[in-house]
């Protein structure tokens, strides 16, 4: 409102200074305009020196009952010889001692205000020569109240203010509700972020309302609340998931090691027996946190994915295994294009195929074979990644669990029961999808095992 008020102010004060000067000027315009047509009116009889003809008294009085102003006409010798008065008592009185008159007299057209002391009031006056030729034959002069001036503007200015004031109301009114419903807004999130702040990690704010300001703002705001209320679920997970799994490796490592501590004297042998034992637990103790921690890394990724040669990973990969599996007596091969560009996380493509083939080692009998399969995938814009072993495979509903944190299908199996999670929790971070099938049996070998498959995004 006093934003609205100052440019009122700033817009209507020069305008009812305009309007003044205006005003004035039209009025002016227009008496100079009818004492001039008087003066030709009258430019005769006063050059005769004869009576003032009776239709000139008559239009001089009409013309100050229709405008109201005041008519004096004067011969040269500035002796009213017509007025606009009803007694006439003013007509043969000298008149020079008024400048204006005396100033018409010499030629001049004269204008302006000035105070009457006879009347006790400001007059706007105009006064002009009437001229029989190149001879001054007397003058014309019509006086007009300079109040009238001022009541008629004041009128138009009380306009102009009225209308200024009722923008002003408008706009107070106008402000108020949309500052309201900018307020009302701004409260609601504000409440949510309190909410928040006292741990009321689900709070949500509305997204499509307001202006595109808070709109953009409420975004930020459930983004920034959504991915805190993650990242704290996630700690929340990997601390209940770390505690879960190696309290009963540790419970084990304690008792290995209390128990070789009571054998070592009377049974070295035993002894040593129970301390390679508790080295073992320690090695899975070391992988289960290697897991964890892979896996915590895998939930935080937030960089975008890069364009990645998938066929290209596969075969370094293949060749880094190839070692590890010819010592297990497994045979791996691998079926690629020359080129199978991929949008991943940068590096998700080399753990995803490693824990891949880490976990089909695990299960692979000696003399089995592992095949690495690069291929168009099924939907279109899409690269397949097949890792099919020859183990014992999976049911279908196993294949679904499977993907769970510390699920494994054997009981004595060393791992962790983390490498699927890793496998999945990369995918879904680069946009592409893992799943678990079982194999139909090969033709002639009979030989079934496990297809792992992720469908990747094509580059």
């Amino acid at each position: 409102m006093l934003i609205t008020l100052l440019v009122v102010l700033v817009q209507d004060i020069p305008l009812g200074s305009y309007l003044v000067r205006v005003e004035r000027d039209r009025l002016t315009t227009s008496l100079e305009r009818d004492a001039f047509l008087m003066a030709g009116r009258t430019g005769d009889a006063l050059k005769t020196g004869g009576a003032m003809p009776g239709d000139v008294a008559t239009a001089v009085r009409r013309y100050r009952e229709a405008s109201g102003a005041r008519v004096v006409i004067v011969d040269a010798a500035g002796t009213a010889v017509a007025t606009s008065d009803d007694d006439q008592s003013a007509t043969g009185s000298p008149y020079t001692s008024r400048p204006e008159i005396a100033a018409a007299l010499t030629g001049q057209i004269n204008t302006g205000q000035r105070y009457s002391q006879t009347l006790g009031l400001d007059l706007l006056y105009v006064a002009v020569p009437v001229l029989s030729g190149d001879t001054i034959s007397g003058a014309v002069r019509l006086t007009y109240p300079a109040s009238v001036v001022s009541d008629q503007v004041n009128g138009q200015l009380r306009t102009i203010w009225t209308v200024a004031g009722t923008t002003v109301l408008l706009a107070g009114v106008v402000a108020y509700f949309m500052a309201g419903a900018v307020t009302s807004r701004l409260k609601r999130l504000r409440r949510a972020t309190e909410l928040f702040a006292e741990g009321n990690l689900g709070t949500r704010t509305e997204e499509g309302v307001g202006p595109p300001e808070l709109r953009t703002l409420a975004v930020s705001f459930n983004r920034m609340a959504a991915r805190t209320e993650h990242l704290l679920e996630q700690q929340r997970r990997f601390a209940s998931d770390a505690s879960h799994q190696l309290r009963t490796p540790l419970t084990g490592l304690r008792l290995g090691l209390e128990n070789a501590v009571q054998a070592m004297p009377a049974d070295p042998e035993a002894g040593r027996t129970m301390v390679a034992a508790s080295l073992e637990e320690t090695y899975r103790l070391q992988r289960i946190i290697d897991g964890l921690l892979l896996l915590s890394r895998a939930e935080g990724q937030t960089v975008l994915p890069v364009a990645t040669d998938l066929a290209d990973v596969a075969l370094t990969r293949k060749e880094q295994w190839e070692a590890l599996a010819e010592e297990t007596g497994v045979r791996i091969s691998l079926d690629a294009p020359p080129e199978a560009p991929i949008m991943v996380l940068p590096g998700a493509a080399e753990q995803i195929i490693d824990n891949l083939i880490d976990n089909a080692l695990a299960v692979a009998p000696p003399g089995s074979h592992i095949m690495l399969v690069v291929s168009r995938g099924q939907q279109p814009g899409t690269i397949e990644l097949h890792i099919l072993d020859e183990g014992p495979g999976l049911s279908l509903a196993d294949c679904q669990r499977a993907f769970s944190r510390f699920w494994r299908g054997r009981t004595d199996s060393e791992g962790s029961g983390l490498g699927l999670s890793i496998v999945q929790q990369l995918a879904e971070a680069s946009g592409a999808e893992a799943s678990l099938a079982p194999r139909a049996p090969a033709p002639g070998t009979g030989a079934t095992g496990l297809d792992a498959c992720v469908t990747f995004n094509s580059a």
